[in-house]
């Protein structure tokens, strides 16, 4: 799959810059910036429906009930 994606010159020379700072082609730096991205809002998304399912029940174990509890 083919993307077209239209910078102003100033971000041209910004992503020419990041790329070559990185040692790989201005393709491959958009294309890492941008899935680091979405896992970075990803994982953001996963520890706040974690921390709400926590704040229903703060109930926390320590190793040992978990070792206890699983037979370990």
């Amino acid at each position: 799959m083919v993307v077209s994606i239209r910078m102003t010159e100033e971000e041209k020379r910004l992503a020419d810059a990041y790329a070559k700072l990185n040692g790989v082609s201005l393709s491959e730096a958009i294309k890492r910036a941008y899935f680091e991205k979405i896992e970075d809002e990803y994982d953001i998304a996963l520890a706040e429906a974690a921390e709400k399912e926590y704040k229903k029940n703060p109930k926390t174990y320590t190793l040992e009930e978990v070792m206890k509890e699983l037979d370990l």
